[in-house]
């Protein structure tokens, strides 16, 4: 009896001992996240942006950041002089690229005044232009409002584009 015992033990005991692993890894989640974040984003040691969202996810391999809750940027100059602000749905930050993509509600407003709203709106920080191939209404600061399809910009909306002007109407 105490053989088959043994040769039972002898068995069990050749058995694989590889393990199997059971549960969720972590591929495909962020490395980081936080509620109520606020980052900062500069272009040569210069603060260009302030960027604040109800929640952001930061995923370090890809250097890539989502902002998915109330996007809510202040846009700075090359002196770090406040000129416009950006309110939208949802923000994509590509780190590798120095480039952010709000999206939905997109709302732009410069210290001037000047009012864009659009659907998408791309920055890339190293050009310092602002542009969207979506559909545009263009508020300016003698109250005229200009709709059309894609817009280009620098920051401050000073110098902007309407690509396909589809209308224009003044306000008196």
């Amino acid at each position: 009896m105490y053989r088959y015992i043994f040769f039972a033990f002898l068995i069990l005991g050749c058995s694989s001992t590889e393990e199997k692993k059971i549960g969720e890894t972590r591929e495909g989640l962020p490395d980081a996240e936080s509620w109520n974040a606020t980052i900062t984003l500069t272009n040569k040691g210069a603060k260009r942006a302030v960027i604040k969202s109800g929640h952001l996810e930061k995923y370090q391999q890809r250097q890539y950041i989502l902002l998915d809750q109330n996007v809510d940027a202040d846009f700075y100059n090359n002196q770090e002089i406040y000129t416009s602000n950006l309110k939208s749905d949802i923000a994509e930050i590509d780190e590798a690229k120095d480039f952010l993509i709000a999206m939905g509600n997109v709302i732009v407003v410069s210290d001037s005044g000047v009012t864009l709203f659009t659907d998408t709106l791309s920055w890339n920080n190293v050009d310092e232009k602002i542009f969207t191939d979506d559909s545009v209404i263009f508020i300016t600061e003698q109250s005229d409002t200009l709709y059309g399809v894609g817009f280009k910009s620098d920051l401050e909306l000073n110098n902007w584009e309407i690509l396909k002007p589809t209308g224009v109407f003044g306000e008196e």
